[in-house]
C-alpha cells in the first residue's frame, strides 16, 4: 500500500466550496495586501492563543526577522536557540549580523535543553545577549518556566519560534497557555504542511506589549504608519487577504485536527507495542499527564531509528512517505562555518539528525495506512 507523508486534498476536499465563495468575496473586493481579511483574522488568532496583540505576516520566518528588527538587534549583538531546528531560526538572526549561540537540545523532547541553556548563558556572562528564541519543535512546547527564569536573569527577551505548534499548550506554574502567547513575543508558519496552512506561506507575529506590536506592524509594511512617512527602515512582510481568508476558514477546525493527530500517534504506538518494535524509540510526551489536552499537536511524528537511511531506503521500496527533519544541525552548515563550531560540540543534536524519521501522521490517515507505515518497519527489522 502506497501511503504517503502528507496529504492535504483529504483537508480541503469538505471545506472546498466554503473557501471558493470565500475566494469569490476577496476577488470582488479586490482588496488583497492586509485589509479587513487579514485584521479579521488577527483578532481570531489573538482570542484562540490568549494573546494580546497578533501581527499577519508573509511567511514565519519574515515573523522571526520583524520581531529581531523591532529590537534593534543587530552586530555586536547575541542570540541564543536551538541548532536542531529548521534554518530559518538562525538564519533570521544572521542576516542581521548578530551573533548567534547554539545551546544543544534535550535527546527525550527534540527541544533546547534548559541545562545546556543556562550553562551557555553563565558561560557567555560578558557578552550582550539580546534575545532568547526557543523552538516548540514538532508540535510540543519547550519547558518555558525554566527558559523564562534563565532570560530574566541576562535581562533578554524570550521569542518563541512556535511554527509548528500552533494550538499546543503547555502547563506552566501559572496556568496553561498556549505556545507563542507565553513569552515576550511568539511567531506562527501557516507553511501548507503545517496544523493550520494556508495555500502558500504566511505567518503570524504574536506580543504581549502594544508598542511593539505597533513598531512591528509598521516594520512589515516598509516602517510605515502614515502613508509615505517612514519612521524606521522596514521590509515587504505584509499578509495576503486570500491567505487569511482561507486561515479564517481553517482555524476552527484546528483543535479537531490535532486531536485526530494525536489518536493517529496513540495508534501507532499500540502497532509498535504490539509488532515488538523495540529498536524504534518513539516520541515522549512530556505533558500527557497534565490538564493540558493539547498538550502535543504532532505536527511531525518523529522516531529514533537504528540503521536509519537503510530504513529509510526500505520506506521508499514499499511506498511508505517518509521526511529527516533535519539532516544536518544547524552549527554544521556550510554557510555557518565562520561561527567557528565543529563536530560534536552539540552532540545531542548530531545524534538526533543520524537517527531521527518522521511519518505520516496527518488527520486523515486510515487505520489501513497505519498499519501497512508499522508493517514495512516491522518487515525491516524482523525480515
Amino acid at each position: 500500500m502506497q501511503v504517503p507523508l502528507l496529504d492535504l486534498k483529504q483537508q480541503y476536499a469538505p471545506l472546498r466550496d466554503q473557501i471558493r465563495a470565500k475566494f469569490d468575496d476577496v476577488a470582488d473586493s479586490q482588496n488583497f495586501i492586509l485589509g479587513p481579511e487579514v485584521e479579521a483574522l488577527e483578532r481570531d488568532v489573538c482570542a484562540y492563543t490568549g494573546a494580546n496583540h497578533a501581527i499577519g505576516v508573509s511567511s514565519g520566518t519574515d515573523a522571526e526577522l520583524a520581531i529581531l528588527m523591532a529590537l534593534g538587534i543587530g552586530p555586536g549583538d547575541a542570540v541564543v536557540t536551538t541548532p536542531y531546528t529548521f534554518f530559518a531560526t538562525a538564519g533570521s538572526i544572521a542576516r542581521l549580523g548578530a551573533r548567534i549561540l547554539f545551546a544543544d537540545i534535550d535527546p527525550d523532547t527534540y527541544n533546547i535543553s534548559t541545562e545546556r541553556l543556562a550553562d551557555l548563558v553563565a558561560s557567555h556572562r560578558g557578552e550582550k545577549i539580546r534575545a532568547i528564541v526557543p523552538v516548540h519543535l514538532f508540535g510540543q512546547s519547550a519547558n518555558m518556566d525554566a527558559i523564562r527564569v534563565i532570560a530574566a536573569e541576562c535581562g533578554a527577551p524570550v521569542i518563541e519560534d512556535a511554527a509548528q505548534a500552533l494550538g499546543a499548550e503547555y502547563p506552566g506554574h501559572d496556568g496553561i497557555k498556549k505556545c507563542g502567547a507565553i513569552g515576550d513575543f511568539g511567531f506562527y508558519s501557516f507553511f501548507p504542511s503545517k496544523n493550520l496552512g494556508a495555500f502558500g506561506d504566511g505567518g503570524m507575529i504574536v506580543c504581549r506589549n502594544e508598542t511593539m506590536a505597533r513598531k512591528i506592524s509598521a516594520i512589515r509594511n516598509h516602517g510605515m504608519e502614515t502613508r509615505y512617512h517612514h519612521q524606521t527602515v522596514g521590509g515587504n512582510f505584509r499578509l495576503d487577504a486570500l491567505q487569511a481568508a482561507v486561515l479564517r476558514i481553517k482555524l476552527p477546525h484546528l483543535d479537531e485536527w490535532s486531536a485526530m493527530r494525536r489518536t493517529n500517534a496513540a495508534r501507532y504506538r499500540e502497532g509498535f507495542a504490539r509488532a515488538g518494535l523495540d529498536e524504534i524509540r518513539l516520541p515522549v510526551e512530556t505533558y500527557a499527564s497534565s490538564a493540558a489536552g493539547n498538550h502535543h499537536i504532532y505536527n511531525q511524528f518523529i522516531i529514533r531509528a537504528p540503521r536509519r537511511d537503510e530504513l529509510l531506503a526500505h520506506l521508499a521500496a514499499t511506498g511508505i512517505g517518509h521526511a529527516v527533519y533535519y539532516p544536518i544541525p544547524l552549527h554544521l552548515q556550510e554557510c555557518f562555518a565562520s561561527l567557528g563550531y565543529k563536530e560534536g560540540d552539540f552532540p545531542e543534536a548530531e545524534r538526533a539528525a543520524r537517527e531521527t524519521v518522521a511519518l505520516p501522521i496527518f488527520p486523515e490517515l486510515t487505520e489501513e495506512q497505519q498499519a501497512a507505515v508499522v508493517n514495512s518497519i516491522a518487515d525491516f527489522y524482523k525480515g
